[in-house]
């Protein structure tokens, strides 16, 4: 059986030293968290199908290796993996959003050319590309693993070589330097040239392993299921209108992250600019402390801060279809259940409880919805905010903070449920990688792919394509003779071609667009400060 490991191991993010600390890491091997790295499973028909000592070794580019014995498992072999480098990874889309580069996106959106133009691939306006690190984590041989950091590339062409070369199990994404990360060597014991980090998207991660303490359909650790896979659905929602409206970021990305989270990139140059105070500002703008598990207490106040109101009505309707009934989490669907979620009302609201208890008890026939909604009637009317006018006695006893905690329970019982479960580690440094989408998770063989946020609810995990389905499909599609001078790349003749469109039409033209428009902006003011209309 696999170790058990601490939430620091799972994570999708590998962690990096503040730039304060880079020259010193320089020479130093660097920990892989290799999180997220596990099998989802359907309760029903998916387990782990592998498990083997690995030894994991952590190298930088002079040679030296720091080794680690850990759990590893995979079900994709190195020739599988091979094939999808060759044929299937979407190598064009990642260099398209990841130059950020105004005249390429111009030569694109006027239709000029449906690949990237080489004169474009080499400019000297790509230094966002050439500049940016990327991460292996590359099988050296069978049970043993490489892990190289400070990977740069000039443009497309050089990454994919390197990339179908090393044919890395894993490729994460790290920040935009001052210099190629590649030549941190050469900078070393100079002060005029230090390699720094400049800008990063502003990311997020939400794992289902963060749900453990309040997933009741028998899922836990690295399992997954439909019926809590629906938290991440209510997660992104939260997130995105509040990064939106709250922020005023525009340009999100949202992917599967391949086994049982999501991750968001926020690709907006404000938002790639933030200093690393900036990003744990808004990070913990999104933050409410949900409980441990020695005190359950969610702590909200009231008044409810408007970005929490907001939230709990995107909550609150899902929370009552997909966590209150039997084909949820069941919170409200048996004797049991409905007795251990009344006990957490707080002490001022026990004449509730006692008397739902034995109502319920007596006539179990209403429905979740039902209960739930009643449940909300007896605490007005306990705390004298009903609608009907009805008060209880007990009410003018009651002191303004007992009224306030039973006013909030039905929200913070909602938020406990459902509000995102963020890894803020992950948000709030710059120097911080994070698994590239487009990958193929080495545990599930699932492709890490976009979602269409406007779509959530219909996003599926257990169908999201596998390397080995991927090829299948390949095989059937160029056997069964079908029409293929429409298919400018072969990712276009597999189910993956829905979300790599979405991605290009939702994500890449209007961070296009804006890119365009800020451009003119900035040769505006130049020509206004300078006279040259």
């Amino acid at each position: 059986m696999p170790q058990k490991r601490n939430r620091a191991e799972e994570t999708d993010a590998v962690d990096s030293s503040s730039s304060s600390d880079m020259e010193a890491e320089f020479d130093e091997p660097t920990k892989n968290h290799d999180g997220d790295d596990g099998h989802p499973q359907d309760k029903e028909n998916e387990n782990e199908l592998t498990s083997a000592r690995t030894t994991a070794a952590v190298t930088n580019n002079n040679g030296s290796a720091k080794k680690q014995t850990t759990q590893k498992a995979s079900i994709i072999s190195p020739q599988l993996l091979q094939v999808y480098y060759s044929r299937l990874f979407p190598y064009h889309l990642l260099y398209e959003w990841l130059s950020y580069n105004p005249a390429l996106c111009s030569s694109l959106l006027r239709g000029e050319t449906k690949h990237v133009p080489s004169s474009y691939s080499s400019s000297s306006n790509n230094k966002t590309f050439a500049h940016r690190e990327f991460s292996f984590t590359v099988e050296i041989s069978p049970g043993e693993e490489t892990y190289m950091r400070y990977q740069s590339f000039k443009d497309q062409a050089e990454f994919e070589a390197a990339v179908r070369k090393r044919n890395p199990g894993k490729i994460d994404i790290g920040a935009v330097f001052s210099h190629p990360p590649k030549d941190r060597h050469a900078l070393q014991g100079s002060k005029e040239r230090k390699l720094e980090p400049r800008q990063r998207e502003l990311v997020f991660d939400v794992d289902l392993t963060d749900y453990d303490s309040v997933r009741k359909c028998g899922c836990s650790s690295a399992n997954i299921c439909l019926k809590c896979w629906k938290m991440m659905g209510m997660a992104i929602k939260v997130m995105d209108v509040g990064l939106r409206e709250d922020f005023g970021f525009q340009n999100i990305a949202w992917f599967y992250s391949g086994r049982r989270g999501v991750h968001a990139w926020v690709c907006d140059e404000s938002a790639r600019t933030l200093s690393d105070a900036g990003r744990s500002a808004v990070a913990s703008y999104f933050e409410v402390n949900l409980g441990t598990d020695k005190n359950n207490r969610v702590e909200i106040y009231s008044p409810l801060h408007p970005a929490l109101s907001r939230a709990h009505e995107i909550l609150e309707p899902m929370f009552v279809q997909d966590i209150l009934p039997h084909h949820g989490h069941g919170i409200l669907a048996s004797e049991e259940n409905w007795t251990e979620l009344l006990d957490t009302l707080p002490s001022p609201a026990s004449t509730v409880r006692e008397a739902l208890l034995k109502k319920w008890k007596r006539d179990s026939s209403s429905s979740p919805k039902e209960k739930w909604l009643e449940l909300k009637r007896y605490l007005d009317v306990l705390i004298g905010k009903s609608d009907s006018g009805k008060k209880s006695k007990q009410a003018k006893n009651m002191t303004a903070s007992e009224k306030s905690r039973v006013e909030l329970w039905p929200i913070a019982t909602v938020f406990k449920y459902t509000y995102p479960r963020l890894d803020i580690n992950v948000s709030k440094m710059q120097n911080h990688l994070l698994k590239s989408p487009f990958c193929v998770h080495p545990k599930t063989g699932r492709v890490c792919v976009p979602i269409d946020v406007l779509k959530v609810e219909e996003f599926n995990p257990f169908e999201v394509p596998t390397l080995p389905q991927l090829i299948e499909e390949l095989d059937a599609f160029e056997g069964g003779g079908q029409e293929e001078e429409a298919m400018e790349y072969e990712w276009q003749k597999t189910s993956l071609r829905e979300s790599y469109e979405h991605f290009q039409r939702s994500v890449l033209v209007p961070m296009w667009k804006d890119l365009k428009r800020a451009e003119k902006d900035h040769q505006e003011r130049n020509a206004a400060m300078t006279g040259d209309f």
